[in-house]
């Protein structure tokens, strides 16, 4: 086939150059920001809200944790962690300290910056279908209002994930850093440093980091785009397998000896 000649792409002329600078890459310090979802937790199975109440993992959860665990003892993918970080609420800090044995027994740090978005007093410990039946969903949703009087709005979650994910990648610049969180906390990334609007016009995919997943993110100096921010990989749940999965997706998902990555 014909190069077509407005076609920008790099020719065979222009190979050792972009090897040399692809080089020069690898040679930058990065920095490695790895969002890691909570296992699942009682509030999950329960079906109720997991606010700051949350009353920790399920036996599902743990094990699903276990199983990230042994995989990054064996892996060594996340050798030289030098921070690691967790939300305040229970399931994510337990989730945390099944994790610190393969991230070299580093103390945990909480920060409440990493919650998932903060529910009232009055709805936290709540069943869903309750919560349903006194705040209905709105005909037309808004990012700036909060579905429930007193909770957090999804754009109040938003600035405030947002702001903390920037101050940690410029504390711990060329650093591995892990961050025990939630999936809306991971979903936030996503908006924040894809650039990508919570409404998107409506078109925008669905995202659905599952229990136990990697989300990773990437900063270094790129050559070959404006950006210094790269996504890895996203809901990395290779672990999972058989009845380790999310109940939700058991049905969809055809049993395998072979373990699944999404992303």
């Amino acid at each position: 086939m014909t190069r077509p000649r407005n076609s920008r792409g790099p020719t065979r002329r222009d190979c050792p150059r972009v090897s040399e600078l692809t080089d020069n890459v690898g040679r930058v310090a990065e920095t490695r920001i790895v969002l890691v979802r909570h296992g699942e937790s009682l509030a999950q199975e329960r079906q109720v809200v997991g606010g700051h109440g949350c009353a920790g993992l399920s036996a599902l959860g743990v094990r699903q944790v276990e199983a990230l665990r042994d995989r990054l003892m064996q892996s060594g993918e996340l050798a030289g962690v030098t921070a690691l970080y967790s939300s305040v609420m229970a399931r994510a800090v337990q989730t945390a300290g099944i994790l610190a044995p393969a991230l070299g027994d580093l103390a945990v740090e909480q920060d409440c910056n990493f919650c998932e978005g903060h529910p009232s007093a009055e709805s936290d410990g709540m069943a869903w279908e309750e919560f349903d039946q006194r705040w209905p969903a709105p005909a037309e949703w808004s990012p700036d209002v909060a579905r429930e009087p007193g909770g957090e709005s999804y754009a109040q979650m938003r600035a405030r994930v947002s702001a903390r994910l920037d101050k940690l990648a410029e504390r711990h610049d060329g650093e591995t850093v892990v961050v025990v969180c939630h999936g809306g906390v991971v979903v936030h990334s996503m908006l924040r440093w894809l650039d990508i609007e919570p409404l998107g016009g409506r078109t925008r995919a669905w995202l659905d980091p599952v229990n136990s997943s990697l989300t990773e993110w990437r900063m270094a100096e790129n050559p070959m785009w404006r950006s210094e921010i790269e996504l890895v990989r996203f809901n990395d749940h290779g672990h999972l397998r058989g009845d380790l999965l999310p109940r939700s997706r058991r049905a969809t998902v055809a049993e395998s000896d072979v373990p699944r990555t999404d992303g």
